[in-house]
């Protein structure tokens, strides 16, 4: 049986606009347990910042985290895929582009996001991937 992208996907993904602080986001991202959250404009995807991208991006280069904005650091030249592309389609844009997170989008407004961790979860759930990623984190 073919399964589509929204049988894994986390759906209602966070999302952030391009002006919030990076410290703000790094907060929001502690709160909900998650790594990376969607950069949004007027409902419209933007980008997506992960919490690497935060270290990386704005941290090690020395920047005021409560002023340097989440669009100064964020990923913007991002792939997506849409909630009813087949699974094996998002598997191979993860290969193909290296990345570990694909935004989910209808019409051009992200609706979720599909991770490493959700296929590994889904595919082979006994891996070390899948168990990491099903457990309960207690950070």
């Amino acid at each position: 049986m073919t399964q589509h992208v929204r049988d894994i996907m986390t759906a209602e993904p966070v999302t952030v606009e391009p002006q919030a602080s990076v410290t703000s986001v790094a907060r929001l991202m502690r709160d909900e347990n998650i790594g990376a959250v969607l950069v949004t404009e007027e409902d419209r995807l933007r980008g997506l910042v992960s919490d690497r991208d935060l270290v990386v991006r704005a941290l090690a280069e020395g920047g005021d985290p409560e002023q340097t904005t989440v669009a100064s650091v964020c990923s913007d030249d991002l792939v997506t895929v849409t909630p009813d592309e087949d699974l094996d389609h998002a598997v191979q844009v993860m290969r193909e582009h290296a990345v570990r997170r694909v935004p989910v989008v209808e019409e051009g407004r992200p609706v979720g996001i599909v991770s490493l961790g959700d296929l590994a979860i889904e595919r082979d759930p006994d891996s070390a991937l899948g168990d990491i990623s099903a457990a309960k984190s207690n950070q």
